[in-house]
């Protein structure tokens, strides 16, 4: 065989070679997710559209850090993936079952999850009450979209009227950017001081730092 047969035949195995590295580098395992950054994922409604974008290379992990560890942000994303078939088989009631564990441990995100299901009819049955019981707890823990929802459901009457109070607070302090949100907070406040005694609205206008 000729010397440039064996010049092609190398730089045919060297274009493979690179290729394959360059392959290799694409398909490198995806770093895992801190704890922090899942939650910010979360919140941001976005942990499902990562965990596609990074091709599903993490589905083993993420288990073993919802069922192993039980780390509450994991078992949230995982019970999301598998209430709606995100990487693995779709499996509703053990993606309700693991949400659940997740708000059992207190993570706001989860506790309004199954607050809007129950509110909606999504994958449970619809319960109201039930909803309120989710969304109040989220709501202590900070979150605006369980407040918002929670405000809806008082005003539409379901609801203790002792819970009006720290509701009306929480609305109170709420800090957004959002001029439409801004509006919509203090369009609930309007219609809770309808609800709500004019002595228990002023204690209500206090500081979070009280």
């Amino acid at each position: 065989m000729s010397r440039l047969f064996f010049t092609l035949i190398i730089g045919v195995l060297l274009t493979l070679s690179c290729a394959g590295n360059a392959r290799a580098q694409q398909l490198e395992a995806v770093q895992l997710y801190s704890q922090d950054d899942l939650i910010k994922l979360i919140n941001k409604n976005e942990h499902l559209q990562r965990v596609v974008a990074d091709r599903c290379q993490l589905v083993q992990d993420i288990e073993a850090r919802a069922d192993i560890m039980r780390v509450p942000a994991y078992q949230f994303l995982w019970g999301d993936m598998l209430a709606w078939g995100v990487c693995v088989e779709e499996n509703p009631v053990q993606g309700i079952h693991y949400i659940q564990q997740a708000a059992n441990q207190g993570l706001p995100a989860a506790l309004e999850q199954l607050g809007r299901y129950h509110v909606r009819g999504i994958l449970v049955q619809e319960d109201k009450k039930r909803a309120v019981i989710y969304l109040r707890e989220a709501s202590a823990l900070g979150s605006l979209q369980a407040q918002l929802q929670l405000a809806e459901l008082f005003i539409d009457g379901y609801g203790s009227p002792y819970d009006f109070e720290d509701l009306y607070h929480w609305l109170y302090n709420a800090v957004t950017s959002d001029s439409g949100m801004h509006q919509k907070i203090a369009s609930y406040m309007r219609e809770l001081e309808f609800l709500m005694h004019p002595k228990a609205v002023r204690t209500a206008r206090r500081p979070l730092s009280d």
